[in-house]
């Protein structure tokens, strides 16, 4: 299946944490007040930045809080987007935990999935957050008919799903693997999401073989 674009960026494994602060600022700065918002969200880097990091960055410094330094992609050793990453500087040099709502607030606002967390750099606290629950499908890309992927279009079952499942994003989420394709939708119930797939799934020709997981 030959599905959309592929488009990634640095890879930041949360378990190497202090590599991305020292990468960033070199860990013998105590003036810089750093957090990192990781997003258990399986959104492209370009999608990213329009939903998640521009938004974010102007409302930061719209209110004198801070500003955003960067971002990343993190992806499984298949290739698969794992979650991602917006770097946050801070003015303030205190950890003030009602900035840190208003940050979490924000981004649960736009669209944050359950799993969200803010790591915050000088205590290695780690604050929860998010709302959406996610749904992810996997169509079998090798062991279906010929017929079938010639006459069946992976874009048909990402715009039906995300009309069943009342996903209101403008992201489009996805994966293509050397196996399988995945598509991601977020809303606010993975059992109603799924319930509300099943007749789809059941009936179109391509989703033969997928198998759905609870990816938020």
């Amino acid at each position: 299946m030959n599905f959309f674009r592929k488009l990634f960026k640095k890879k930041n494994p949360e378990d190497e944490m202090d590599q991305i602060l020292e990468n960033l600022f070199g860990k013998d700065d105590e003036d810089i007040n750093f957090i990192v918002a990781f997003l258990n969200d399986k959104i492209m880097p370009i999608e990213r930045g329009e939903i998640y990091e521009d938004p974010l960055d102007e409302f930061l410094k719209a209110n004198n809080i801070g500003e955003v330094l960067g971002a990343g992609t993190t992806q499984l050793p298949s290739g698969e987007l794992e979650w991602c990453n917006i770097d946050i500087q801070l003015y303030s040099e205190d950890i003030d935990k009602n900035i840190i709502k208003l940050i979490t607030d924000k981004l649960t606002e736009f669209g944050a999935p359950k799993g969200s967390r803010i790591v915050i750099d000088k205590t290695d606290e780690r604050i929860y957050f998010g709302e959406k629950e996610g749904l992810g499908i996997y169509l079998d890309g090798i062991n279906l008919d010929k017929e079938v992927y010639e006459k069946t279009d992976s874009n048909i079952v990402l715009s039906e799903i995300k009309k069943l499942t009342n996903d209101n994003s403008k992201a489009t989420r996805y994966w293509q693997g050397q196996n399988e394709t995945g598509l991601y939708f977020y809303s606010d119930s993975f059992e109603k999401m799924n319930e509300s797939i099943k007749e789809f799934v059941a009936e179109y020709p391509l989703c033969e073989n997928a198998r759905i997981e609870k990816i938020a």
